[in-house]
């Protein structure tokens, strides 16, 4: 089968390489997709390019996420799902093929149906981002009633975030750097929208809930954020960590404050989410597509072939929206 991978680190254009490899063969418990759209998330490069540390295999095909339909399955798994329209997660966790390649063998656990009005491309695009905003929103209960401020809303997982927690009932404040990106926040339904260059978020939130600050943040960047988030948290709130931009960032914490306000500051990695909680965000992913409410926003597809432009341009920030890789057409 034609994949794309790469046996050394280093930058997309110097390491990833498009060639043939071996088809694989599902074992027990698992089954084998034809990829459709593979997609392309931050920790993804962060893995290519040692952010993470060094390479846990000899050869990566990487992503994570991704779409398409099953082929074949493995001892134990019915021959039903043969032909079944799937989306898929943590494809290449503990595993050193992901979704970029023509087929991909994965546990069935990872592999979730997806319904005919679904597109791949949506399909693509749920994985890390849907499961890391949904754990981040709901890991403190139900959000009916409550006040949620998503960090960063222009971004897939801010994207995602936004979409669940308004599926969910809540009220929706979210900020953005750049003022074209405000449509794309709105859009997603976000009932308040700032620009963290220009606007005083914490005294907008604030004004916005007559004082009495938000219940969740969703946040992309605790070390530039935390005095935001702190000066608008509700009492008792919960601030979720999911991203930082540097291996060796380190927080600064006012802790007499956050115990005063009873805040809880909790740390996401999506790979490390109990099982649990990854299979209430599919039920609850699930029937947010079926309400038609979660449409993300696709900013770039691409053909395998180029890859590393599309890996160039996530790394960049040069796309608005989710990266996906069209592997058959």
């Amino acid at each position: 089968m034609k994949a794309a991978y790469y046996d050394h680190q280093g930058t997309a254009l110097d390491v990833l390489k498009i060639g043939d490899v071996p088809t694989p063969v599902p074992g027990p418990g698992e089954v084998r997709v034809r990829v459709a759209i593979s997609g392309v998330n931050p920790s993804d490069i962060k893995g290519r390019n040692g952010f993470k540390g060094a390479m846990p295999f000899k050869r990566i095909i990487p992503h994570q996420d991704g779409a398409g339909v099953i082929d074949a399955v493995g001892e134990g798994v019915s021959p039903s799902r043969i032909g079944e329209r799937v989306w898929m997660f943590e494809a290449q966790t503990g595993r050193p093929f992901g979704t970029a390649a023509q087929f991909v063998v994965l546990p069935t656990s990872n592999v979730v149906p997806l319904a005919d009005h679904v597109s791949f491309e949506t399909g693509a695009s749920l994985g890390i981002a849907a499961l890391t905003a949904h754990y981040c929103l709901f890991a403190d209960g139900e959000l009916s009633g409550k006040r949620v401020l998503v960090q960063g809303g222009a971004g897939v997982v801010g994207d995602a975030a936004v979409q669940l927690a308004k599926w969910a009932g809540a009220w929706v404040a979210t900020t953005v750097r750049h003022d074209q990106d405000r449509d794309t926040a709105r859009a997603a339904g976000a009932d308040l929208v700032l620009n963290l260059r220009q606007d005083d978020v914490s005294a907008v939130i604030n004004a916005a809930t007559d004082g009495l600050g938000v219940d969740r943040i969703v946040e992309v960047d605790p070390v530039a954020n935390l005095g935001i988030d702190t000066a608008c948290l509700a009492r008792g709130g919960t601030i979720s960590v999911y991203s930082v931009n540097s291996p060796d960032a380190e927080l600064s914490i006012p802790v007499l404050k956050a115990m005063g306000n009873c805040s809880v500051l909790r740390f996401v990695l999506v790979y490390n989410i109990p099982d649990d909680a990854k299979r209430r965000a599919i039920r609850d992913v699930t029937s947010c597509l079926a309400r038609g409410a979660y449409r993300p926003t696709i900013g770039l597809t691409v053909p395998l072939d180029q890859i590393a432009q599309a890996h160039d341009a996530l790394d960049a920030r040069d796309v608005k929206g989710k990266v996906l890789i069209s592997v058959h057409p």
